[in-house]
């Protein structure tokens, strides 16, 4: 392969015009990689929570324990698939195939470099890209889901059954919050193209304020850090992943919805198709907020490391770092409760989100020099007031059902304090020496 340096951005117009054989090489590249990343993905998770809890992890097999994923790919593949005789066979065979193919399908808009020439023809480091590319990412997750649901409805199982609800309601949640993260960032690159949101974050430009140009950061995790760190968050709910693991709940569901799939080629296809989810919004992170393929400061002040294939290393630390982070939080996190994982999507990230979406479309407007800012300004105090109004109203309401509800709860112990028997459960009183003709007796210390 003959590397040819070709300092120019893609955009939408240089998509669609290489040969077909590029295309299949193109394809066949990033499903290898995504299917060596997983081998190694499981590795360097158990190698790195290891050393988190002060021990060794994988180091028998092959050299550091790098043969181990490969050992447990080989097991999976070869062990006798067992399937309960009550499943839904259609179902219950096509489900992780669901869940696995839509993840491979989002990663074909990731861009993740430049220009280049690939044998002799000067195509993007990236499969394809559309005008509403990201809208296609958000589409694959929401059919990955039904995988899920599939799995627990054909295992026709009560607790798989019961980790596909858990997973199509949390998936819908967070879904809306991570949509919502993404409207800032649209705002301010004007596109929902990936390969035109990376080229917006080349620079930062300037916000011109009271006569004053004030400049902005280039990357959106800086410009846009509420955004970021929703999207954080809902990409852990989005992928079932700790501390929003619900769907695969051991302590309350066994396995949840792949309960029923033994240690077989079907597990394997489910767990391959969680890490390539985790992949795929790790590269989303990396694609929107952080600057995409260009290097980080000080590296970019190198003429030559936003050209060639040197953008694909700078791709690659930045997904290493954000799977890292994923490791880091299964490893010191613990599992919320489902009330918890509900109202923290619902009642906390949504609105901030809303919240943060009306600011930046003000300052978006202001940036603007054919509006009348003084009138743009004005709406949103308008709109701010309603939205304090309709929370301190809302507030005050709650307030006052949790201080009914503490009063009820305390006329009630009250009431069985006064009346032993009440409800039909005997509660002896503790300040009698005696009870029902029973004299309680002193037991002296020291004794059993």
């Amino acid at each position: 392969m003959r590397t040819l340096l070709v300092a120019a951005d893609p955009t939408l117009a240089d998509f669609g015009k290489d040969p077909l054989w590029i295309s299949i090489i193109k394809a066949a590249v990033i499903f290898i990689v995504l299917m060596l990343g997983v081998l190694f993905g499981v590795w360097f998770e158990r190698k790195l929570i290891s050393r988190m809890q002060n021990r060794y992890g994988p180091n028998r097999a092959g050299k550091f324990g790098l043969l181990q994923s490969v050992a447990d790919g080989l097991k999976m593949g070869l062990k006798e698939d067992l399937m309960p005789r009550t499943v839904d066979k259609v179902i219950y065979f096509i489900a992780p195939v669901v869940l696995a193919v839509p993840a491979f399908l989002a990663f074909s808009v990731i861009p993740m470099g430049p220009m280049v020439s690939m044998f002799g023809v000067t195509t993007p480091l990236q499969l394809t890209d559309l005008p509403v590319a990201v809208l296609l990412v958000l589409a694959m997750a929401s059919i990955g889901v039904y995988g899920i649901v599939l799995a627990g409805w054909g295992s026709r199982s009560p607790y798989t059954i019961l980790g596909g609800l858990r997973a199509s309601a949390q998936v819908v949640s967070y879904e809306i919050a991570m949509g919502l993260s993404f409207v800032g960032v649209f705002l301010f690159a004007g596109t929902l193209s990936t390969s035109e949101i990376v080229n917006a974050q080349a620079s930062g430009g300037t916000l011109p304020l009271g006569g004053l140009n004030i400049p902005m950061p280039s990357w959106y995790m800086i410009l846009l850090i509420p955004s970021f760190l929703i999207y954080i968050v809902t990409m852990l709910g989005e992928t079932n992943r700790v501390p929003f693991d619900l769907p695969e709940g051991e302590g309350e569901l066994v396995g949840g919805f792949q309960t029923e799939y033994s240690n077989s080629l079907k597990f394997a296809v489910i767990m391959l198709a969680e890490y390539v989810n985790v992949f795929v919004v790790s590269a989303v992170s990396i694609t929107l907020f952080m600057g995409g393929w260009r290097a980080p400061f000080p590296i970019s002040t190198w003429d030559g490391a936003n050209a060639g294939w040197w953008p694909l290393l700078w791709f690659f630390l930045k997904m290493v770092l954000v799977f890292s982070f994923f490791i880091w939080c299964r490893a010191s996190l613990p599992r919320v409760r489902y009330d918890q994982l509900m109202a923290l999507g619902w009642k906390i990230l949504i609105p901030i989100n809303l919240g943060w979406i009306l600011l930046v479309a003000t300052v978006r407007a202001m940036q603007m020099e054919s509006v009348d800012k003084s009138l743009v300004l004005i709406l949103a105090a308008i709109v701010l007031i309603g939205c304090i109004a309709i929370w301190w109203r809302f507030d005050s309401v709650l307030q006052k059902r949790k201080e009914e509800k503490a009063a009820q709860v305390q006329a009630e112990f009250e009431q069985l304090d006064a009346e032993p028997a009440a409800g039909g459960f005997p509660v002896p009183p503790l300040d009698l020496p005696h009870y029902h003709g029973v004299e309680r007796k002193e037991v002296p210390s020291g004794t059993n």
